[in-house]
Parts: C-alpha cells; sequence; structure tokens
C-alpha cells in the first residue's frame, strides 16, 4: 500500500555514476520513497516489461539516467546498438510513464547533442543548428529523440517531463578502464599506476592547449533533484515548448594541461609529465552556457580541486592494483 505522505521515484540507472548520485541524493530527503531495478529485473528495452513495470508500481517521479554510453572506440565500432538501444530505452520508459499517468519525470541527456562547429559557449538554442561530431552521431541523435520526446508529451498531453544536458561529469562510480574511459577517470588510474610502479614519466595526448569544461557527479545530482522541485509555472517561465533542454555545468572551463597537472598533484606522482603533441587536440574548448540554470536558481559548489580529491578517494578504496 502506497504511502500518501511519500511521493513514490523511479530512478533508471541507480547503479550507474549519475544515477547513484542520484539517489544519493534522493535519499537524503525522508519524503521520498524510491524505487529501483536492476538489469536482470527489468529490461529496459523491452516494451512489455517497462509497460508492466509502470502498470505495477505506483510511481509518481521518473529520472532516467539509464543509457549506453561509451567512448569513441565504442561509439564508432557499435553505432547501430548504441541508436537503436538509447532510443528503445527512452521510448519505452516515457510512453510507459505517460500511460501510468506519471506526470513528472527527468531526461538526462549529453552535451554532445549540439553541433562540431557550433560557438563558445554552447547555449540550449543551438541545438540542431549544425552537424553533429560523426563519431558519436547515432548516440546524439539517440538523445536529441529524448528531449524531442518529452517535448512532445508536454506539447500534446501537457506533461511536465523536462530534459538537462550535463558537461564532461566525472566522480565516484566512474568508468576507469585503462582504453575505454574518458580523460579524468583515465588519467587518475595511468597517474596512480605510474606512482605505484615508480613510473619516471607519464605521457598526454596532445599539445595540451584544449579547454574543457567539468562537473562532479554530486553537483550534477544536487541541479537535476532542484529543477525538479521547481513548481511547473515558473519553470515555464525560463523555456520555449520545442526548446525546452537546460544545460547544466559550472560556467568555466581549465585548459588540458592545467587538468593532468592538478591530477599528477592529487595522485601526487612526483615523476616527469610529457604532452605528445604528434596526438590530435580535438575540438579547442566546449563550454556550456548555464545561464538558464542559474536564473533557475542553481550554482555548481564543488570545485575541480575538491572534486578530484573525493574522486580519487573513492578510486583509492573501490579499484584492485595489481
Amino acid at each position: 500500500m502506497k504511502n500518501k505522505d511519500q511521493i513514490h521515484v523511479y530512478i533508471a540507472g541507480h547503479n550507474g555514476m549519475v544515477g547513484s548520485a542520484i539517489y544519493k541524493e534522493l535519499k537524503k530527503n525522508n519524503d521520498y520513497k524510491i524505487i529501483t531495478k536492476s538489469r536482470t529485473e527489468l529490461d529496459l528495452t523491452s516494451q512489455e516489461e517497462v509497460h508492466n513495470f509502470f502498470q505495477e508500481n505506483n510511481i509518481d517521479h521518473v529520472y532516467i539516467a539509464a543509457a549506453k554510453v561509451g567512448g569513441i572506440f565504442a561509439n564508432n565500432k557499435y553505432p547501430a546498438d548504441f541508436i537503436y538501444e538509447n532510443i528503445m530505452i527512452q521510448a519505452n520508459i516515457i510512453n510507459s510513464a505517460h500511460k501510468a499517468n506519471v506526470d513528472k519525470l527527468l531526461f538526462l541527456g549529453s552535451s554532445c547533442i549540439y553541433p562540431k562547429q557550433a560557438s563558445q559557449p554552447l547555449s540550449e538554442k543551438l541545438l540542431l543548428s549544425g552537424e553533429l561530431e560523426p563519431t558519436n552521431e547515432p548516440y546524439a541523435i539517440a538523445k536529441i529523440a529524448g528531449i524531442k520526446l518529452c517535448e512532445s508529451y508536454n506539447r500534446q498531453f501537457n506533461r511536465d517531463y523536462r530534459s538537462v544536458m550535463p558537461t564532461n561529469l566525472y566522480g565516484p562510480n566512474d568508468n576507469f578502464h585503462p582504453e575505454n574511459s574518458h580523460v579524468i577517470p583515465g588519467l587518475i588510474r595511468r597517474f596512480h599506476e605510474a606512482k605505484i610502479t615508480n613510473a619516471k614519466e607519464v605521457v598526454a595526448w596532445g599539445t595540451g592547449r584544449p579547454r574543457r569544461e567539468f562537473l562532479y557527479v554530486d553537483d550534477m545530482a544536487s541541479a537535476c533533484t532542484h529543477l525538479m522541485q521547481i513548481k511547473k509555472i515558473d519553470y515555464l517561465k525560463h523555456i520555449d515548448p520545442m526548446l525546452s533542454h537546460i544545460n547544466i555545468g559550472t560556467g568555466a572551463d581549465c585548459s588540458i594541461k592545467d587538468l593532468v597537472l592538478l591530477i599528477a598533484n592529487t595522485v601526487n606522482f612526483k615523476g616527469k609529465i610529457v604532452f605528445d603533441d604528434s596526438k590530435p587536440d580535438g575540438t579547442p574548448q566546449k563550454l556550456l552556457d548555464t545561464s538558464k540554470l542559474n536564473l533557475l536558481g542553481w550554482r555548481s559548489q564543488i570545485d575541480l580541486e575538491d572534486g578530484l580529491k573525493k574522486t580519487y578517494d573513492w578510486f583509492i578504496k573501490n579499484y584492485e592494483h595489481k
């Protein structure tokens, strides 16, 4: 029997980096009863299973943090998997939530939805204004479809389905795989292993000049719950019905060189750092315009230095090194 005093919240993808951070954030508030299902318990790509799950559970709010994710290599090698699985997950959850009369939902996307050559900082209005980065186009298109699904159910059925697009995230429960990880977890592992093996140097790709923005995952969770708590009438003042997503970031970036030096210092690696400028740099800058987010009353609280320390502490406690 449902406790009427509690809001029943389903977090899709609660075991991932973002989903687990949202779970931890919501657990601070006794007003929420959190519902979760692992991959083995619920196949989100199955329309029937997801439909039945929503019909059997009395859910008030939904956070969609579930997704098939990977780096450039995986995106290039398995484009069909990335576009199919992500579209199916999103479509099944959003449609099933609607049919179960769930009025409030938050869809989590990615900053890769913006055009490859878009001007900086990346504002929400740049969506669909140019060609996407070819290496992750299938994934980006799936995420754009998720935004448009939310907008379409809002327009047709007056739902309150919101979308957020985070910048580069890092923190506990990240993927620290030596080959398939993103830049921060990859560098943390590389510097840590160099330290414990007494390696004399660590090589970083590129010149170190490109600039990137990084957001600690607990800040991301805080932003998500903050945006979900804003009254619909106030939220709608800041968005357009067909351009409704909100960027989530820090509003500041740093050079890859500064990031590398900061991680080396965090790990306490004392050797030499070499930048291999024969390797590609990638896009010169990727920075989100967070002015809408700030107007809605949220700013990041955890700076990069502190966030890296927290992430490295988690890494030490949770990874075995052979």
